[in-house]
Formats: C-alpha cells, structure tokens, sequence
C-alpha cells in the first residue's frame, strides 16, 4: 500500500490515504476505479476528475517533450503501468500548461457543475435497471435545459454534468445563461418531486464560475474556473444554485441573490466570495436594474464614438464595430454612449 500512499502524496492527496487502505484499493486494482467508486469512497467532484485523469495519465502516458530533470522510470514504475493499461476513464484538467494554450484556443467561459445528491443512497434503493433509467433521464432533462440556453454538455461524468457557455459559440450574456439553465434545472427537480410526491426526493447542486480558460482540439479544459465550479457546486446545499461573485458582477440584477460569504477553496490562492440564486428578478437588462456607477476609463473609446457619431449627422454614414470578451464592459460603453446622445434625434 506504501505505493498508493507515495502516488496519492504526488497529487496532493494524502489526506485519501487511509480510505484506500480500508477498502484494499492498490496498484492492481487501480486501473478499475471508477467515478462511482471514488465518491463511495467519499472524494468529492472535483478531486474524482483529478484523479481519474492521473490514472488515465499512468495508464497512457503522453509522450514526453523535452522536459528539464525528467528520470528514466524504474521497474514499478514499468509494472504499473502494464497493470492500468486497461484505463478507459478520462476527466478535466485544470490547470494551464503552456504546451495547451499553443495548441488550444482561449476563451471567457462560464461553467456550470451540476451534482446529484446522495446518488449512491438512491442507486442502494432500486434496481440496477430502474437506477440507470433514473440516471439517464436526469442527466437527459439537465442537457436539454443548457442545450436550450445556448451551452455545450463538456462532461457526464457519473451523476455529474459539466456545461459550458461561450464554448463553441459566444454570447455576451453567457453568464446569465449559465444562470437560467442552472435555475430551470432545479425547477424541474421541484416538479418531478411534486409529481411523485411520497417516492424518495431527487435534489441536485450546482455550481457556477466564470473566467478565462484554453480549449484544445480535443475540447480539454485547462484553467481554475472548472475546479471552481465544481468546488462551489460542493458548497451548495440540496437544490441550491451557488455562483461566485465573478458571476454574480456579470448577472447582477437580473436575480435575486444571496450572500453565501466568503470560502477558501482547495487548490484555490485567493479566498472566493459565493452567492445563492433565489430566482429571476423578472426585469429587463441589466441597465433598467441597477443605478450606473460614472463610467471611468473609457474616455477615449466614448470620444470616438462620438466623432463618428458627428460624421453620421452630418450624412457621412458610418460603422463602428465593437469586439471584446463577455465581461470587458461592451454593453456598459455603448449603454453610456446611449445616454449621451439620447436627446438629439435619431433612428
């Protein structure tokens, strides 16, 4: 088990040690490990889709460019990964290498884990067919909400959904997307347990962050916000939505939030301030639900504006096209440009 215990310590997870030795879980037996078998064993999300993904990385590991002070494996090193050649799984890496962001495309994402709770309790109490239908049709109804909300399904992994939402395509409104899709997931909870009133009651918890990210070809995701989503996701109780306050700077006043405080999240430098969505706040854009701070640092951008905003006046027709990632402050510039010239007549 020592060979556990070392291989464990090098991920960072030492603190696993003693429940793979209670269970008999060793090298041999490692190449069969599951998403199902490490939450039985109590990892959280995020950690499972670290560790299959080392598994996976020892049973098929990737063929080495120069690398400084790499040493020459030695024989159990060989033997195991013989031993986990098998290894099918794949999962999430989460931190950025520069190898995949020349290779990959960087991108604003908002991502979203959805979790179901107590799946192994529900999965103990129905039949193994029952259970898959059950699991199938979650993981269904969930797609089919952040399909409708313009998001991609990244990952299933388990009971766990992974989306993505300014990946493949982007909208400025991504956040609030990830958002809708997050609250009309645990709405449809609400009334599958209202239509089976007395069965045992099904919740979910989902996470939201937001920020920069590299996709590469293969649509690996290298960058803190997924392990952020998905530690958050585990702050979250039975049929909460939680977001961190980079979401919530993006959706502020298009719903009703919650402070949740302040958390410090493992792997994670700087504390993360959380909040728990209520619902919609059922206004219009942001700009009719909040009070406009002065715009500052924008000085010359308005100015152009409002230069071609004089050439257009007087019947030199003009474009002007303006191109940034969500967040960057688009809407804010042309709401402020708006404001400025709202009393001279136009179309």
């Amino acid at each position: 088990m020592q060979e556990i215990a070392d291989w464990l310590k090098k991920l960072g997870m030492s603190e696993y040690t003693q429940r793979f030795a209670k269970e008999r879980v060793d090298f041999s037996v490692l190449a069969e490990l599951t998403d199902q078998h490490l939450k039985d064993l109590g990892l959280p999300l995020g950690d499972r889709l670290k560790m299959l993904r080392a598994i996976h990385e020892l049973a098929d590991p990737i063929p080495a460019s120069p690398q400084p002070t790499l040493a020459e494996p030695d024989s159990q090193d060989a033997t195991n990964r013989r031993q986990l050649q098998p290894i099918l799984a794949a999962a999430t890496p989460l931190s950025i290498s520069a190898a995949a962001e020349a290779a990959g495309e960087r991108r604003y994402l908002t991502v979203m884990f959805c979790d179901l709770v107590d799946s192994t309790g529900i999965a103990a109490s129905l039949d193994a067919e029952e259970w898959g239908d059950l699991l199938r049709a979650y993981l269904d109804a969930a797609a089919a909400l952040v399909t409708e909300m313009g998001g991609h399904v990244a990952r299933k992994v388990g009971d766990a959904l992974m989306s993505l939402f300014g990946y493949p395509i982007a909208h400025d409104n991504d956040a609030e997307r990830a958002a809708r899709a997050a609250l009309g997931i645990q709405r449809a909870f609400d009334e599958l347990n209202r239509k089976n009133a007395g069965a045992e009651r099904l919740a979910v918890r989902i996470g939201v962050d937001t920020g920069p990210a590299v996709i590469d070809a293969a649509g690996e995701i290298y960058g803190d916000v997924a392990n952020i989503a998905a530690r958050v996701q585990a702050l979250a109780d039975p049929g909460e939505v939680v977001v961190t306050a980079r979401v919530q700077h993006q959706i502020g006043g298009l719903f009703v939030a919650e402070s949740r405080g302040t958390h410090t999240l493992k792997g994670v430098l700087e504390p993360t301030a959380v909040f728990r969505l209520v619902r919609a706040s059922g206004g219009g854009r942001r700009s009719a639900q909040r009070q406009l701070t002065p715009l500052v640092g924008r000085g010359e951008e308005i100015a152009m504006l409002l230069r071609h905003w004089e050439r257009a006046r007087h019947g030199d027709g003009q474009l002007v096209l303006i191109v940034g990632e969500p967040g960057l402050g688009k809407s804010r510039l042309i709401e402020e440009f708006h404001r400025r010239v709202r009393d001279a007549p136009h179309t």
